[in-house]
């Protein structure tokens, strides 16, 4: 028996790309920091919260790319001018990777309280009917 899978079903035309974005989202390589939150604020619209506690605002980076909301931090590591007696808290960098849908933009950021909100909107796309006239065949 064949297993069918999302790209091949008969019924599913042109579905091969989200099979391959599943495959990528499996591999974006998240480590669990830092901790995040994703919340529903509209019928279309999104937040995602990061907790960047010690980052500044210089500290990070957000871009999109290749359909992906992409969020890095860099903290500059000044341990050699300071003596550590006890050193819990390492400056620590991080990529965190979201994979956006089609028709998903990305809004504001803020940061505030140690914490880094991304705002993301979903586009209502236009509803659409095509009429497609037959044709009869040339006969030979």
């Amino acid at each position: 028996m064949t297993k069918l899978t999302l790209g091949t079903h008969p019924f599913l035309l042109g579905f091969e790309q989200l099979e391959r974005l599943v495959e990528r989202t499996a591999k974006t390589g998240n480590d669990g920091y830092p901790p995040y939150n994703i919340e529903q604020t509209s019928e279309r619209s999104y937040r995602i919260t990061l907790a960047v506690a010690g980052f500044r605002e210089e500290d990070l980076a957000i871009t999109v790319e290749d359909s992906s909301l992409v969020i890095r931090g860099r903290q500059t590591d000044d341990s050699d001018q300071r003596i550590f007696l006890h050193r819990g808290i390492a400056a620590r960098q991080f990529q965190r990777t979201f994979v956006l849908a089609d028709g998903v933009d990305v809004g504001e950021a803020v940061l505030e309280n140690g914490l880094l909100h991304v705002d993301l909107n979903r586009k209502v796309p236009d509803s659409v009917v095509q009429t497609i006239k037959i044709k009869r065949s040339a006969e030979a």
